[in-house]
């Protein structure tokens, strides 16, 4: 053996072939499976052994991945996955997954070929939303990272470059978000030093999208009151109900105002595949920094979340490092500048783009905008037949793929029957929808993201529902 390469390939290649076969046949026979099995004691604690300080077979450590990882994994991949926003991956996806760890390339810097397949995927990006071909961005782990990355070169461009030594201090940033944007946003004004309280919610209408006249009224507050508004944080797709914000009327206001326009698109910018659905997106193309996921509603494998900022040197201003053992070169291994690591808080970079790549290139934007309308037809569907129920209530618009309901009758107090009856669904195996609260009351949320679903699979799932509601 040379290092840790086996003497003798030929073992190794079997077993990968099988793992390879399995994978996929999983893939292809999942629909008659149960959706979500909860995972035994018994089976965590099996896994919970200490540290091995000899070798194990590689066959049988698989054996134990089938037995104890792949029944009880979440689900997202079955076509009855309807809880949070997952998408359900595909097989070129998984290949890719397996090319990439094979390459095994660090994508922080250096003059490599995933470097440009990146920078492809990140202008690939920005033409599917109509941002500039100059615009610059990364792959990253998901929505969170990305969005924390556009609300830290917001504030670089803000409060200028002492900000990267000297912090915000008492500088007074504000920005400005809709009641219903997702947790991230506030969380990357923590991380990125400002301080939740530095992010103004801003009421919703009727329809959930931030409300124009009230954020208007917000900013002219915070300038009156001494501080300094910075940014605006619009939502394509709101994580309730699927809202999106008014975005060309954002980009107006922070046309007018000299504020940075940030989009949080983490599954909506998607929809700018469908000719359908895109005027919805109307804006999104005028936002300075866009922060959405490839592994949502383009079905690529976890992680693939995706930042593009419009200025790229504002992107470097608030990243780029000129630490020694770094430096760059005009030719060899260590050209290439600006890296990626100049770009964003990563120096330990994967192979993301290959995924990314493959899977768009593989089906192509017209087809993934298809399955976006599909999606939404589906939802559609499931709206229609939760008000064709005399025990359904539909509790908020459907814009695109979510559908928020719950059962209206039965119970003296609804909002605990409908949490009960989607963890009964869960354990029952028949579908995973998730809840949220609308209006102060619990609904029942089925996210339709995943490729595999079709209008039988929500049928299914409210005949599981009903039937569960009886029995209580």
């Amino acid at each position: 053996m040379a290092g840790l390469d086996p003497d003798d390939w030929s073992g190794l290649r079997a077993l990968g072939h099988r793992m390879l076969d399995d994978m996929i046949d999983r893939l292809a026979a999942q629909d008659g499976q149960k959706v979500w099995t909860p995972m035994p004691d018994t089976a965590r604690q099996a896994l919970r052994r200490p540290l091995p300080r000899g070798p194990t077979d590689p066959a049988e450590l698989y054996d134990e991945f089938r037995r104890r990882i792949v029944p009880y994994a979440l689900g997202n991949t079955h076509p009855r996955f309807m809880g949070w926003v997952h998408g359900g991956g595909t097989g070129i996806g998984m290949l890719a997954e397996l090319l990439a760890g094979g390459l095994d390339a660090n994508l922080g810097g250096r003059d490599h070929a995933p470097i440009e397949l990146e920078r492809v995927v990140v202008g690939w990006a920005a033409e599917m939303v109509g941002m500039p071909a100059s615009s610059s961005g990364l792959l990253v782990t998901g929505s969170s990272m990305a969005n924390l990355i556009a609300v830290l070169t917001a504030r670089r461009r803000a409060a200028g470059p002492a900000v990267r030594s000297d912090g915000v201090g008492g500088r007074g940033l504000v920005g400005y978000a809709g009641a219903s944007a997702h947790g991230c946003i506030p969380r990357a004004f923590d991380m990125a030093g400002l301080g939740t309280e530095a992010l103004r919610l801003v009421p919703v209408d009727g329809d959930h999208r931030i409300s124009l006249p009230a954020l208007a009224d917000a900013v002219r507050r915070d300038r009156a009151a001494g501080l300094a508004p910075f940014m605006v944080a619009g939502t394509a797709g709101t994580v309730d109900t699927g809202a999106i914000d008014d975005l060309a009327g954002i980009a107006g206001l922070c046309a007018d105002e000299g504020l940075w326009f940030h989009v949080d698109g983490a599954f909506g910018a998607l929809a700018a595949l469908s000719p359908a659905i895109r005027p919805r997106l109307a804006g999104i193309e005028r936002a300075d920094s866009l922060a959405f996921d490839f592994h949502k509603w383009a079905q690529v494998p976890y992680d693939a979340g995706c930042v593009v900022v419009r200025d790229g040197q504002a992107q470097a201003d608030a990243f780029a490092q000129t630490l020694a053992y770094l430096s760059r070169e005009d030719r060899g291994a260590a050209g290439n500048a600006p890296w990626p690591c100049d770009l964003g808080p990563d120096l330990s970079r994967g192979f993301r783009a290959l995924k990314v790549w493959m899977t768009l290139a593989t089906y192509g934007a017209d087809r993934l905008g298809r399955m976006v309308d599909e999606c939404c037809a589906v939802a559609r569907h499931l709206a229609a037949r939760v008000e064709a129920e005399p025990s359904l209530e539909l509790l908020a618009p459907v814009p695109l793929n979510i559908v928020c309901f719950r059962v209206a009758s039965g119970h003296a107090d609804l909002d605990w029957l409908n949490g009960e009856l989607v963890k009964d669904l869960q354990e029952a195996g028949i579908a995973v929808p998730s809840t949220t609260v609308i209006g102060g009351r619990r609904a029942i949320r089925a996210a339709i993201v995943n490729h595999r679903t079709v209008p039988a699979d929500v049928d299914l799932m409210v005949d599981g529902l009903l039937e569960l509601a009886a029995r209580r």
